[in-house]
Formats: C-alpha cells, structure tokens, sequence
C-alpha cells in the first residue's frame, strides 16, 4: 500500500510555500507514519489538513466543485491573498518500490473564469534505478500532453511507447480518467491511493442522529453513520465488533454492550448497555466523549483502515486522561507496518503531544508576512536534546520552547 512521503503546498491560503517531509526526489526525511501539527489557532494547521481534502475532492468531485464547498468559499478565496499565481499541490508517496518514489503535481488556476486543472504531473525513476533523476511518465497542460504505459519513464528515445492525451473537460483530472485505464498502472494505484484517503471532521450532534438502517463499510467525514458501520461490523466482522467494544470499554468505566438495532420505521438506533442502570441508552443521549472514543475505536479497529487518515483536534470533548492514551493508540496502531496506516492529526493538547516523539511533531506558525511556516521539532536542537534529556515534547511546547527555539 502507498506511503506518503511528503507534501509541498504553494499558494493554498496561508500556505504560499509550506513543505513537510520528503519534498526533493530522493531527499529530505519521509514523514512518520504518524504526524501531528500543533501551532496557534489561525496558524494553518487546518488548512494543510484542507489542502489532502481538497486534493481528493478534486479528483472525487471535480475541480470547480472543490473549489466550492461550503467551507472552501470559491477559487479566489483559496488562493494566498496578494499572489496572482497558480495553487500547487507537489505529492511523494511511495509505492512499491523504496527507491522510485512517485511525485504527483497538481496545479490549479482559472481559465475563462472558471477554476481548472492546468498542469498535472507524474515522476518516477526508471526501473531498476536507484539513484538518478526521476522522469515524466505523465504530463499534462491545459489537459493536453503525453503518458507512459507501464512502467515506462518519459525520454525521446521512447517515444514510442508514449501516448498523445487530449482532455476535453479540465475540470475533470487526468488520473481520474487514466487511472480506469489498466495500460496504466501507476495511475490506477495513485488514483486508488487518493480516494482512498480518509479526512475526519467527527461531530458528535451528527453522531446522534437515527440514519436509515443498513450496513455500511466505511465512516462519512462527520460520523454521521456510525451506526451503519457498526451493523456492518457486527455481521461481518464480528471479531472487529467484539474488539470496538472493548477498547470503548476501557475508556468508559461501566460500558458493558452496544447493539445496533433497528426501529419499526427501519432508522437505526445504537443501545447502550451500562452498569448500575436497567433501562439502556441510545446514541442521542450519550456524551460527546463517549460518541468520539466510538468512533476512534471504529478506526483503530479497522483490519484494512484507510491508507491515509487525517482527524482534526482528536482531543475535544475527551478527558484529559484520555487524550495521551489516544495519542498512545494511534502511535501503536500506524506503527504496525502489516497495516499500512498513515495519520496526520492537528491538536492543541500538550498531553497528546507528550506521547509523540520530536519527529512526529512539526509546529505551524504565521511569520510577519502572513504566511504559514512549518518546522518538525526534530529539526530544532534545543527541543530534540531537552526531549532526549526525559522532558515529555507537551511540556516544552506548553513552557514555549517550541517559539523559543524554531525559526521564523
């Protein structure tokens, strides 16, 4: 399964020139499997989340209607205030193979008034390289240009296995049409690899209202099906279920069983079995804690999770005891490489961040210009020596070393 490597974002709101992780083939450190921004509110932590969704949203949706959604407001009010030039999204991940690590460039501007695609890009080494530049085997401007099939890399001398491509909607990405084409591989799993990410905005009102019943395999943005994930679960993976149970039960002393259940008028109702009380509760009368740890365990649980799986402020509405040993469990669970997991996760709790190690933490600042800066903790000496010492990394950020010592 892919790996993200790393992300280089120009001109996306605060972000004008925002790189994390491996942004040069071939250098830079790879982001851990878990990634956690901190920084003040209004800093950019969100809109680097933002920025995965948008990606996605352009090849799941289109990109005028990425553009358009409601918490997005439009073209123009995406792009960094004062440029004039194109957003940018430069994506590394990795595939198969460690040492040809595949670079995905999306460009996005205005063409008669109306938000496109203009450039998109794919490089890759050839095969069996291990060192050397990466070459194009997509490329595309104004959805005009050449692919590769294969595993074939862009030169003159190949020619003759490239292929003419011509788009006739450049709201439309070209790996959303190429990656149907099996000639073409690469895209397939690259396009596979983006729809397959996983941004969580959980909401715990939207939790508790009764969908219509019906097993559904995966989470929506709000948790909103919870319930529907559940009878999923509990009819064909009843281990899965069985395991979702007890990692609630152990942040929630007195739990004892949930069962969906399904009404007379087919809505589905969650039943909450606890200690000390005969009657149950439903899903509308538990706490916001409780309907977020369920919905942390659904994901923690998952035998074949996301790829790639980004949560927004995991911390709010959880005791405080909670939130390390949530931090805890997300470490754990993408350290687990059978599963092939990546999380990005923005907070403004230092006891989360006293569970993480310094390479797993960048902080996300505004300099005097306006825009977002991002430097990992690992990178600042006086942090990575004073954590090495047995200072837990929540402290120092809580105590300001983390101002202190990174630059502007």
């Amino acid at each position: 399964m892919a790996r993200l490597l790393g992300i280089h974002i120009r001109n996306y709101r605060a972000l004008a020139d925002v790189r994390l992780g491996q942004v040069q083939y071939g250098r830079g450190t790879p982001l851990p499997r878990l990634t956690c921004l901190i920084g003040p509110n209004g800093s950019g932590k969100s809109t680097v989340l933002d920025a995965f969704g948008f990606v996605a949203d352009c090849l799941l949706d289109g990109v005028e209607a990425a553009c358009d959604k409601p918490w997005r407001g439009g073209f123009d009010r995406l792009r960094t205030q004062g440029e004039s030039g194109p957003i940018s999204f430069e994506i590394f991940f990795e595939a198969d193979d460690p040492a040809r690590p595949i670079v995905y460039q999306l460009v996005v501007d205005v063409v008669n008034g109306v938000p496109a695609a203009i450039e998109e890009t794919c490089r890759q080494r050839r095969e069996g390289e291990t060192l050397g530049k990466p070459y194009y085997f997509l490329k595309l401007k104004k959805g005009r240009g050449k692919v590769w099939a294969g595993q074939a890399v862009g030169e003159a001398t190949e020619s003759r296995i490239s292929q003419a491509v011509t788009l006739v909607d450049l709201d439309k990405l070209g790996i959303a049409t190429l990656g149907n084409l099996s000639e073409h591989p690469r895209i397939v799993a690259l396009r596979t690899y983006v729809e397959q990410w996983y941004l969580s905005y959980f909401v715990p009102s939207a939790a508790r209202v009764l969908p219509a019943a019906g097993a559904q395999r995966w989470l929506d943005r709000e948790g909103a099906n919870i319930g529907n994930v559940l009878q999923y679960y509990q009819r064909q993976n009843p281990k899965g279920f069985n395991a979702i149970l007890r990692r609630l039960a152990k942040a929630i002393p007195g739990l004892k069983k949930i069962t969906p259940e399904v009404s007379k008028d087919k809505r589905l109702l969650l039943k909450f079995d606890e200690d000390g009380y005969q009657d149950p509760f439903f899903q509308h009368g538990m706490s916001d804690g409780t309907l977020k740890m369920l919905a942390y365990a659904v994901l923690l649980e998952d035998p074949h999770p996301r790829p790639f799986i980004g949560i927004e402020e995991p911390e709010n509405g959880l005791y405080v005891r909670l939130v390390e040993r949530l931090a805890s469990q997300f470490s754990s669970r993408t350290a687990n490489t059978a599963l092939s997991t990546q999380m990005l996760v923005t907070t403004h709790s230092p006891y989360f961040v006293d569970a993480l190690q310094p390479s797993q933490v960048w902080l996300i600042r505004k300099g005097g210009d306006g825009h977002a800066r991002a430097t990992c903790a690992a990178d600042v000496t006086t942090i990575a020596a004073m954590n090495e010492s047995g200072i837990p990394l929540g402290s120092l950020w809580y105590s300001n070393h983390f101002d202190d010592g990174a630059p502007e």
